[in-house]
C-alpha cells in the first residue's frame, strides 16, 4: 500500500500536438486521466512536476495538466532525468515513489522510468494516462520498466491504492472522481 506522503507526479511531454500523436491511448482517454491525477495530485497535497519538449511558441501543456500551476521544466533531449532542472525538482522530495505519465511511453517515459529506477525511486508508470507510437512498441517500452523494476498500472489503481477509506471526506472526493473517470471513459479501440 502506498501513501500519500512518499508519492509524487512526473507529467511528461503532455502538449497539445503531442498528446494527438497517441498510437495507443486516446488522446481523449489521456486528458481525462491527467484531469483525474490532477485533482487527486491537489486533494492529496502530491508533488507534480512537469517536463516538455522543446516546441516552436512554448510548451503548449494541455489544459489538464496547466491547471497545476507548477513550473513546466523544458528539456533538450528525450529523457526527464538528464535535465538537470526538472532531476533536482524531483530529487529535492524525500518522496522515493514516483508515479510518471507521458507522451510517449517508448521515448519519454521509458528513459525516464528507467533512469528514476537506476537512481532508487520505485516508479509506477500509469498506463492510461501515457501514449505510444504502436501498441507493439509501447508494450516493448513497459517490459523493459518491469524488468527493471517498475511497475505498470492505471490512475485508477494509484488512487485507490493511495486512498483506502472511501467514507471519509477526501476518500468520497477521490471516489467521486474516479466514478466521474470511469463513467466518462470509452474502451480503447482494438488495435
Amino acid at each position: 500500500m502506498l501513501s500519500p506522503a512518499t508519492v509524487q507526479l512526473h507529467l511528461a511531454d503532455l502538449q497539445e500536438d503531442i498528446v494527438e500523436l497517441s498510437g495507443t491511448t486516446s488522446p481523449a482517454t489521456i486528458r481525462r486521466s491527467v484531469g483525474f491525477l490532477a485533482r487527486l495530485a491537489r486533494l492529496l497535497d502530491i508533488p507534480v512536476t512537469l517536463s516538455a519538449a522543446p516546441r516552436p511558441g512554448g510548451p503548449a501543456v494541455i489544459e489538464e495538466a496547466s491547471i497545476l500551476q507548477t513550473p513546466v521544466f523544458v528539456r533538450s533531449g528525450p529523457c526527464a532525468w538528464d535535465d538537470a532542472p526538472t532531476r533536482e525538482a524531483i530529487t529535492a522530495q524525500p518522496r522515493k515513489n514516483l508515479a510518471i505519465c507521458g507522451v510517449t511511453s517508448e521515448i519519454v517515459v521509458l528513459h525516464t522510468a528507467l533512469d528514476a529506477i537506476a537512481a532508487g525511486f520505485e516508479v509506477s508508470v500509469l498506463l492510461d494516462a501515457c501514449g505510444g507510437l504502436s501498441p507493439r512498441t509501447e508494450q516493448a517500452a513497459f517490459r523493459q520498466i518491469e524488468a527493471a523494476g517498475g511497475r505498470i498500472t492505471s490512475v485508477a489503481s494509484l488512487a485507490t491504492d493511495l486512498v483506502r477509506d472511501f467514507t471519509t471526506p477526501t476518500g468520497q472526493e477521490v471516489i467521486s472522481a474516479l466514478h466521474g473517470l470511469i463513467q466518462h471513459s470509452a474502451p480503447e479501440p482494438a488495435r
